[in-house]
């Protein structure tokens, strides 16, 4: 990736510009000034509903005075299946395939979004600026620019904007993570997140597939590039889903499923800002396929009081296994060492606190409903009643990020070069270790497909900028399609 040059900045403040012309709204719309009263229903809309969306719509549907008034897709038979269910049930729903079409609709309160990661902070911000309050799926930027615009929006426009990181509303891991904050168990000496789920080979194509019928590609591809799709998975069709796997709309498992885990390490941790240095290994092993993220990938989050440890596995526990790895009884959690026993946090469904005797001291249960919480801060209009404000979940997203840019600007490595650069990490060392043990079941060479070690990148947590590569810095913010720009002014 080239330097950040006069022309391209120029550019980009024409697309800026370019895109409040092609759509006032953005820039020019006042802030919803509707006064809820005690009874009033929050009216809301759902954009993208593919996945992760119908549990928006079910799930604000549970909850006591929000109602679904319109739907948002830019696949028109995904839209049009969805639109036919509401019909039949006897709802009076809109439908639209242009969110900015939607934002136009002054009897809309909040917009939750359930899009691929691309879309996630144009399509906040011009919600904001369009008065609407939000709910945004995790992780809640692409990048980590445009994360923090989510925020300055969030605030400029005094909208409530809430991040899909549910674990936060869990009664349970906030009475357990206060219990630990506390000092029960003593310092914290390290939190480690763990990411062990299946993903499957997409398989490889021999060119641009094609576009499914009924999609506008243009809208998908919004912010990201217009390019053919180049994925064709079996279960999901050629766009759906294996984005994830794509850097132009994804963040790899680490900001797909690994996003909750490293919300709720940092949560254990107390630290309120993205770490001062950055360190990743990994790589995409055990299939060649079209992707490109890595399945396979330990970021080392280096706080200066305890370290953030994460690791990916995408990989079975063994070649042709169907179970995955576990450390400390979890396969997707978080593992918390402290100097006087240790708390683990499986999945979503509790946490479990441990003398130094490995002896059970408490359990606690999860639970909690995220949804509820977002309206409720909707009708009370604080901030602080979020459980997952725009601002923290920026910061985790940012960690996701950050160690992403050290694993894209690394290099293929030996097993034995990689081993002698990080010895001197002893956290970082015992993880490699396993991480080795993890691809040797599964047969993997990495004399053929060498790991890949980044650079240990440092960071300055206020300006959430690299201090020690220029090209580092370069991966903060993406270029933009015009009329589809994040603008430098929110």
């Amino acid at each position: 990736m080239n330097k950040i040059s006069r022309r391209r900045f120029l550019r980009n403040s024409l697309l800026t510009a370019a895109a409040a012309k092609a759509w006032p709204l953005a820039a020019q719309t006042s802030v919803n000034s509707r006064v809820l009263g005690a009874n009033d229903d929050i009216r809301y809309a759902v954009v993208g509903f593919n996945g992760r969306g119908k549990d928006h719509i079910k799930g604000l549907g549970a909850v006591k005075g929000a109602r679904l008034v319109a739907l948002c897709d830019v696949d028109g038979t995904v839209l049009g299946k969805e639109l036919q269910k509401a019909n039949d049930s006897g709802a009076n729903i809109t439908g639209y395939t242009d969110l900015r079409k939607l934002l136009e609709n002054p009897d809309i309160d909040a917009v939750t979004f359930a899009t691929p990661h691309h879309w996630h902070a144009l399509g906040a911000i011009w919600a904001a600026q369009a008065g609407k309050d939000v709910y945004v799926e995790k992780p809640a930027s692409h990048d980590v620019w445009e994360g923090r615009k989510m925020v300055a929006a969030a605030r400029k426009y005094h909208r409530i904007m809430q991040v899909g990181t549910q674990c936060r509303s869990s009664a349970g891991l906030q009475e357990a993570i206060a219990w630990l904050h506390a000092g029960h168990l003593g310092k914290i000496i390290r939190a480690r997140g763990l990411c062990y789920k299946r993903r499957d080979s997409i398989g490889k194509t021999t060119g641009p597939q094609p576009v499914p019928a009924g999609l506008d590609y243009d809208l998908w591809c919004g912010p990201a590039p217009l390019v053919p799709p180049r994925r064709n998975s079996k279960k999901n069709g050629s766009v759906h889903y294996e984005w994830h796997w794509f850097w132009e709309y994804g963040n790899g498992d680490l900001g797909n499923q690994g996003i909750h885990q490293m919300d709720i390490a940092r949560w254990v941790l107390g630290e309120p800002a993205i770490s001062p240095r950055v360190l990743s290994v990994g790589a995409r092993l055990g299939y060649v396929d079209d992707g490109v993220t890595p399945n396979t990938q330990i970021v080392f989050h280096d706080y200066p009081a305890a370290p953030l440890i994460f690791e990916v596995r995408g990989l079975p526990s063994a070649r042709d296994a169907a179970k995955m790895d576990e450390y400390h009884g979890a396969s997707i959690g978080v593992v918390v060492d402290c100097a006087g026993g240790s708390m683990v946090i499986p999945s979503y469904t509790k946490a479990i606190t441990y003398d130094q005797t490995g002896r059970e001291i408490k359990t606690y249960e999860a639970g909690g409903d995220h949804f509820a919480n977002f309206i409720k801060a909707v009708r009370s209009r604080k901030v602080a009643d979020l459980h997952a404000d725009i601002a923290e979940g920026h910061v985790s997203a940012a960690l996701v990020h950050t160690g992403n840019i050290s694993h894209r600007l690394g290099q293929s490595l030996s097993a034995e070069a990689i081993v002698d650069a990080t010895k001197d990490n002893h956290d970082l060392a015992e993880s490699l270790g396993r991480m080795a043990e993890h691809l040797g079941a599964n047969q993997v060479d990495l004399h053929q497909t060498p790991l890949v070690l980044g650079p240990a990148l440092k960071l300055d947590p206020q300006t959430e900028r690299f201090t020690n590569s220029d090209p580092a810095n370069l991966f903060l913010q993406r270029e933009y399609r015009s009329n589809f720009v994040v603008p430098e002014k929110v």
